[in-house]
């Protein structure tokens, strides 16, 4: 297995998830270990010096005024731990946690921090070994960076706090000794350094935005089965109809939703009947998927421009001989952006439930039983997963609010505006989640409705994905535990094995 290199530049999502849920291994490329002993010598030569140096010879945030001796430049370092690791609520889950550890070291990887070489290897070291500190959720306001969860992160280096091991929960410096690592004290700036930045965030909506790229391919697989089952008209999609609007996520949506319903007898033994046009969740469907998928797009660059900076304070430029205190740290690029993906998710499963609900609804479904029920009255069929479906879209609704647009004052009026971007991040995650069960609501219902059109064949992709999703949940002929059935979809959808068996038959989706 070939390590990902750091080098502060060049760090993908697809690295960041590579190793944050397969766990590949890591290592510092040698370039950026020349930047931070540079650095490092600088930060030295200050000290030394006696030069006032926010962080280095001064206290933080309200206390930037207080000189700090020379003799208590570690004893600095050491309480700024202890005093912002003041985290609380549910811990990070520990792909988040690997994330943030990469995101930590890349970030002091462009040379610009003033860490120590050991600091940063020990940083990579937990991560390759599996170390992993315990960090409450809750506590950033995501500027200043996300200061309270990387304290919590920052104590396993020097023996405090609690990591997991193998599912253990131990203390920081026994995590330590199990992998065969030892503390490290602090030496001047590099506490500040450790937890000034915005890696919570970014590792938080690296992820999500893994997932909700997958959720795009996805949510087209299950518009086209729905468009199939309702009897709708593939002709909104056309090239030369979509090029007359080029959104690229909306050519996207539509070449996909094209190449899902190829040679579909099912669409062609109605292309003659009286229904005109389509209700807008399927005919409009490559435009509102459309601009979702442009506004993941965006969040994806601006995630990507994160992963490779440096965001701490102050900055140390050593070839420059000067260091520069500044505002980096602050975390409005990455709120916005994940403001703007909880808003892109929450409209795709507003637009997928309305779809959920030409399924279920004989009205609107050109013929298919009410609920998909084969016999209702007895049987009450998908009745309520539409009501799930639609109990999500309106919590989404909420969600969706942006957090970025609010700001309370920290460190007595010093730093008085500050993103919310963790809580942003945060948000979206969730926002996901539910987006993804709305969508295994809709596949689980148009997988059933195809089956009442079982007669003709589908096009080339709804038909691999109704037998991939037959495979893990049976035709709906009597009542069962229907959250069951839900749960075994979106597990499907999860793993990336639905998308699997749709692409193995239709090639790749946009």
């Amino acid at each position: 297995m070939v390590p990902v290199q750091l080098d502060g530049v060049q760090l993908t999502i697809a690295d960041v998830v590579r190793v944050a849920r397969g766990r590949e291994p890591v290592e510092i490329d040698e370039r950026a270990f020349q930047r931070v002993m540079r650095s490092r010598a600088y930060v030295e030569q200050l000290v030394r010096s006696g030069q006032t140096v926010y962080g280095v010879t001064t206290g933080f945030g309200y206390f930037k005024n207080r000189a700090i001796g020379q003799e208590a430049t570690e004893q600095l370092q050491y309480n700024l731990l202890l005093s912002h690791a003041a985290g609380v609520g549910v811990p990070l889950e520990r792909e988040v946690v690997r994330a943030m550890l990469l995101l930590r070291a890349n970030a002091l990887a462009c040379g610009y921090s003033g860490v120590r070489p050991e600091t940063l290897q020990l940083l990579v070291a937990m991560l390759n070994r599996g170390v992993h500190p315990v960090i409450p959720s809750q506590g950033s306001v995501g500027a200043s960076g996300d200061l309270a969860p990387l304290a919590h992160l920052a104590l396993v280096l020097v023996g405090e706090g609690e990591a997991e091991v193998e599912g253990e929960i131990l203390p920081g410096r026994v995590a330590l000794e199990r992998r065969g690592l030892a503390p490290i004290r602090l030496k001047a700036k590099e506490g500040l350094a450790l937890i000034n930045g915005t890696q919570v965030m970014s590792a938080i909506a690296a992820l999500c935005l893994e997932r909700s790229t997958h959720l795009l391919r996805i949510a087209d697989i299950a518009c086209a089965m729905t468009l199939e089952a309702t009897l709708g008209s593939r002709q909104p999609y056309l090239p030369h109809f979509q090029r007359l609007r080029p959104h690229p996520g909306q050519l996207a949506s539509a070449r996909n939703l094209l190449k899902l319903t190829e040679d579909s007898r099912l669409i062609a033994s109605h292309a003659g009947c009286d229904r005109i046009q389509d209700a807008y969740s399927l005919r409009c469907a490559p435009q509102v998927h459309g601009a979702s998928r442009d506004a993941v797009a965006y969040a994806g660059e601006v995630v990507t421009i994160e992963l490779n900076s440096a965001t701490d304070n102050p900055l140390i430029f050593a070839d420059e001989q000067q260091v520069l205190t500044g505002g980096h740290f602050h975390g409005q690029p990455v709120a916005l952006a994940m403001d703007f993906l909880a808003i892109a998710l929450s409209e795709l499963a507003n637009i997928s439930e309305r779809r959920t609900e030409r399924l279920v609804n004989s009205t609107y479904s050109n013929g298919l039983p009410m609920f998909l029920a084969e016999a209702g009255g007895l049987h009450s069929g998908y009745m309520v997963a539409q009501y799930t479906a639609a109990a999500l879209v309106s919590e989404n609704k909420v969600l969706a609010h942006p957090a970025s647009v609010d700001s309370i004052p920290t460190s007595a009026g010093q730093e008085d505006h500050v993103s919310m971007g963790t809580i942003a991040a945060r948000k979206a995650v969730t926002v996901c989640d539910n987006c993804e069960r709305v969508l295994a609501i809709e596949l689980l219902c148009a997988a059933q409705g195809l089956d009442f059109r079982r007669d003709l064949p589908p096009g080339t992709g709804s038909r691999a994905a109704h037998a991939a999703l037959r495979k893990v949940v049976p035709r709906l002929e009597v009542d069962r535990l229907v959250s069951a059935d839900i749960e075994r979809v979106r597990q499907l959808v999860a793993t990336g094995e639905l998308l699997s068996a749709v692409e193995q038959v239709c090639g790749p989706l946009e």
